[in-house]
């Protein structure tokens, strides 16, 4: 993974423990380009940049947000508290975390769309405080915060407002945990405060990815969905897995040919020259078998038959209709994803990553009675005496 000089960071996280506002400020000014603005916007400026957007943004963003909030509702876990046997009723509680900080990233590429796949579902898991900073955040960002009431909006981003969620400033309070994508200097951060403090975050971002497995199809959709992944960053990684080589030759000159008309082509091409990927396997099975191992951010099957044999991906693509970009924006699920092999442990962000599920365990005098000689056993077996007479007290009475 890349990241930033953790030397670096670590004195970043040091001052700001330290100075508190100051150092956010010095750092905001620095690297940010604050100037002389305040940190926090205000209401009033959040509204201003939603009536100067264009109305075909707005409409944009709101059916965006329409179709995250449904999806996050979804899979909105459910509560449960049911008798699993006689006197013995088991479940869990539902609770959201009490505050998040939601990091978008304003740099070469300012995205709203970050914004939207973070705050939308940590407010439909209920979490009531939402905390965003942005690096010169981008007014269809602000325009973005506006549309979701978002109250606490700080332009300031790196590592040092990674720092000033995990720790607390006079301004900027400290939330329960920090997610979003950021550069190496943010996942640095992150993995630091996580480390250092007590903040939890979602996962470690590095380079974005894709991975294509096609037998066959047009080469001109699979060569544009790998450079829509090449244009993001230089460090960015296309792939594309294929049993033809035939089909492998033709995304191949496509990928030469749309780059000529590309304007993101001197970023896309170095991707695809130094990260990018196309691989033909004897058959399907040992290219999905290879994909398993890679364990992508994004992949994108054109063989929806195939997806039994799918394992680990941060989120799936299925058919050649299904464009990663769909899910970048609108579709639904959130494009905040696991990278560098990540998926092998876990999917993308979800609404589970806003709440706690607290078991909850109630018995009935009989209930324990018949639960007690087991209980005991295994407590006597471990040599703590207190366990076992903290059920027999009970049996007594």
């Amino acid at each position: 993974m890349v990241v930033g000089s953790d030397e670096a960071v670590r004195c970043i996280i040091s001052a700001v423990a330290t100075e508190q506002d100051w150092a956010v400020l010095r750092y905001a000014r620095e690297f940010d380009g604050l100037g002389d603005l305040p940190l926090r916007l205000t209401d009033e400026e959040l509204a201003a940049a939603a009536k100067d957007i264009s109305p075909n943004f707005m409409q944009a963003a709101k059916r965006a947000i329409t179709n995250i909030r449904e999806f996050a509702e979804a899979q909105m876990p459910r509560e449960c508290f049911r008798e699993f046997s006689s006197g013995r009723k088991l479940g869990w509680i539902v609770r959201p975390l009490d505050s998040v900080g939601c990091y978008v990233p304003s740099g070469r590429y300012p995205l709203p769309s970050t914004l939207l796949m973070t705050a939308v579902l940590a407010q439909v898991a209920g979490v009531p405080r939402i905390v965003v900073t942005s690096p010169k955040p981008s007014p269809e960002i602000l325009a973005c915060a506006h549309l979701l009431g978002i109250k606490e909006f700080f332009r300031v981003g790196g590592a040092h407002s990674i720092a000033a969620l995990a720790i607390g400033t006079q301004t900027i309070h400290k939330v329960d945990r920090i997610v979003g994508p950021g550069n190496s200097y943010v996942t640095a951060a992150k993995r630091l405060v996580a480390q250092e403090f007590d903040v939890g975050i979602d996962f470690l971002a590095g380079p974005t990815e894709i991975l294509i497995i096609a037998a066959g199809g047009d080469p001109k959709i699979i060569a544009a969905d790998m450079l829509a992944q090449a244009e993001h960053d230089v460090e960015a990684r296309a792939m594309f897995f294929t049993s033809s080589m035939d089909l492998a030759k033709a995304v191949a000159s496509e990928i030469e040919e749309q780059l000529k008309t590309l304007p993101t082509a001197a970023i896309a091409r170095e991707s695809i020259e130094n990260r990018g990927l196309i691989a033909v396997f004897s058959d399907l099975n040992s290219a999905i078998a290879h994909a398993n191992d890679l364990a992508p951010e994004h992949l994108s099957l054109h063989h929806p038959e195939l997806l039994p044999q799918i394992k680990n991906a941060g989120t799936v693509f299925l058919g050649p209709s299904t464009p990663e970009s769909a899910g970048d924006y609108a579709n639904g699920p959130s494009h905040v994803l696991p990278t560098m092999a990540a998926a092998r442990l876990r999917g993308g962000l979800t609404p589970y990553d806003f709440v706690k599920m607290i078991s909850v365990q109630q018995l009935s005098h009989a209930a324990l009675d018949e639960l007690a000689p087991t209980i005991t056993t295994l407590a006597r077996a471990e040599g703590l005496e207190a366990h076992a007479r903290a059920v027999e007290v009970r049996s007594v009475q």
